[in-house]
């Protein structure tokens, strides 16, 4: 196995591990296990389950950005839509639940931890450019009104986040989508120039 498939085992080994454990009961063990590693093998990649996680928040940061790449060719209405639809958490989707909440509890070490908190940084800046981006080729392309950008793709991942985090905290299973609908429904009427675009669900 090569280092660059061991990596991807060990990376999908930590997401099914904080799934079941959360991240205050996850131990290198845990993952070890879900990679069918030895514990010392892990060690020599990684000194502590810290500095492993550190790269896992990478990790999922560049798949994020995969992810977005593959949908560059859709029209900026569409990949809005898209992107905000991306929060919605269904039902039924328990193991996507645990997991956010484990990266609830890991964002909560960020005040503790700079190297957490670099990352998390990294991700919202993330976040917030990809909307911005997508803000700005809607402007250029006559689709959107003329807005402030930046305030305004901020807004909207605060909106996001927040609705996700209140799913997945209270135990509602409607917030994500409630909120998602809601917000959708105010941008076609502030943002899309025609306010007729369906979006991607339906």
């Amino acid at each position: 196995m090569t280092s660059e498939q061991t990596h991807d085992k060990i990376m999908e080994a930590t997401h099914t591990a904080l799934c079941k454990q959360g991240y205050g009961g996850l131990t290198m063990q845990d993952i070890a296990n879900e990679a069918g590693k030895s514990k010392s093998l892990l060690h020599y990649h990684y000194d502590t389950k810290a500095d492993l996680l550190v790269t896992f928040i990478e990790h999922l940061l560049d798949d994020f950005e995969d992810r977005v790449a593959v949908t560059e060719d859709a029209s900026p209405q569409d990949r809005l839509l898209s992107f905000i639809e991306w929060f919605i958490i269904e039902p039924h989707e328990e193991e996507r639940a645990a997991f956010h909440l484990a990266l609830l509890e890991l964002r909560a070490q960020a005040a503790f931890n700079e190297a957490f908190s670099e990352q998390l940084r990294a991700s919202d800046e993330l976040l917030r450019e990809t909307v911005a981006s997508i803000i700005r080729e809607g402007i250029g392309d006559g689709v959107f009104y003329d807005v402030e950008v930046e305030p305004l793709a901020a807004m909207i991942i605060a909106t996001l986040d927040g609705a996700r985090t209140r799913q997945i905290t209270l135990s509602t299973d409607w917030y994500t989508e409630t909120v998602c609908t809601q917000l959708i429904s105010a941008l076609q009427t502030m943002l899309f120039v025609d306010s007729e675009v369906v979006t991607p669900r339906e």
